[in-house]
């Protein structure tokens, strides 16, 4: 069980809260179809009010960890099933949320990759997207200069990265578990960059089998 030091915001106590539950699931304390106890009593042994242990129980259900019933209380849910991911530039069939669209200045790499000035002004969006069910199924960061343009094709570099705090949070995951980091460029008819993003993949929802232009980069963040 985690152990408080010092001040801790409501966000991230829930969300630290949430993360230590689903270590204690995949170290088997609790087994899929088990009821956990209840929020009274989770909050109590966490130290914490019941409305922030309601916080880190509906992020756990949202990202696919619990299930439950709002009067009965929540069970460790099933795995969810795992998707094969085939082409990484389709239309995503199901719903989504927009959860940042703050410019960002281009980093080196960023710089690289869009073949702008470092410290180019970036317009950049994030999207959740999320699987039938509502859970979370990827994290798609994408940058673009100026205009969002249309695209004749695109490349792809597959790689493994660790998940920072945000997109862990956000997949209901752990900092620094590995996922698959798929970084998408598309290109005009000249074959200029013109849009680039990063597709977040969490290991254990997803397989990757694409066809096409796909370089394979080895272990690590990039």
């Amino acid at each position: 069980m985690i152990v408080a030091r010092g001040p801790m915001s409501a966000d991230a106590r829930y969300r630290r809260i949430a993360a230590d539950i689903r270590t204690r699931i995949e170290a088997g304390e609790w087994r899929v179809g088990e009821w956990l106890p209840s929020r009274n009593a989770m909050a109590a042994e966490y130290g914490v009010n019941p409305q922030t242990m309601r916080l880190a129980h509906a992020l756990l259900r949202r990202t696919g960890i619990l299930e439950g019933e709002r009067r009965r209380g929540v069970y460790v849910a099933h795995p969810p099933a795992m998707r094969t991911l085939t082409d990484a530039d389709a239309d995503w069939p199901h719903s989504s949320e927009t959860t940042d669209t703050r410019p960002r200045r281009a980093d080196a790499e960023l710089a690289g990759r869009l073949d702008v000035p470092a410290g180019t002004l970036l317009q950049h969006e994030t999207v959740e997207r999320l699987d039938p069910g509502g859970r979370s199924a990827m994290l798609v960061s994408s940058w673009w200069r100026g205009r969002r343009q249309p695209h004749d094709s695109y490349v792809i570099e597959l790689g493994v990265a660790p998940l920072g705090e945000e997109q862990a949070a956000a997949l209901g995951m752990l900092v620094d578990a590995l996922a698959y980091r798929l970084v998408r460029t598309r290109l005009n008819r000249d074959g200029r960059p013109v849009e680039t993003a990063d597709l977040i993949l969490p290991m254990d929802r997803w397989l990757v089998r694409l066809g096409g232009t796909t370089r394979h980069v080895s272990g690590g963040a990039q």
